[in-house]
């Protein structure tokens, strides 16, 4: 019988430990001066924290279009009556004019600077796979790859 009184004083002892441990009502309550030391204390430990941190690089950085690309948009420009220069991948004050009344007319902030909404209005969205010829683009998941007849010879 000693020995059951022992094991449930120890399981008892145990569980105790286990529960979180909170400071009694009046415990709780400091005086403004203890807690003006705890904020100052926070507050600083917090200032040193964010002077250490490191600034976040970018992973990725939009770059500016290449001559190339300059020309697909003037060409555009030009086929839609916006420019009436030659296209020569040089974005100049014709440029940016022919894309300013382009905005204008497609409702878009006329800017004159080129934006992803002003390029899908060109015709000239993003460069994908699926934009290149040649290039199937990827089949969905659970769906079928389209098969096309075979042409007789």
């Amino acid at each position: 019988m000693r020995t059951g009184i022992w094991l449930f004083f120890a399981a008892v002892f145990a569980a105790s430990l286990a529960l979180p441990q909170t400071p009694p009502a009046s415990a709780k309550k400091s005086t403004t001066a203890n807690a003006a030391k705890k904020r100052t204390a926070s507050t600083t430990a917090r200032k040193g924290k964010s002077a250490k941190k490191k600034p976040v690089v970018a992973a990725y950085r939009q770059q500016s279009p290449t001559p190339d690309r300059y020309r697909e948009i003037q060409q555009a420009l030009i086929d839609r009556g916006y420019l009436k220069s030659e296209p020569n991948g040089v974005w100049d004050a014709q440029s940016s004019e022919a894309l300013k009344q382009f905005q204008t007319d497609q409702k878009l902030s006329p800017t004159g600077k080129l934006s992803a909404a002003s390029l899908i209005g060109l015709g000239l969205g993003p460069k994908t796979a699926s934009s290149q010829p040649g290039i199937d683009p990827p089949a969905l998941p659970g769906t079928a790859p389209a098969v096309l007849p075979a042409t007789a010879n």
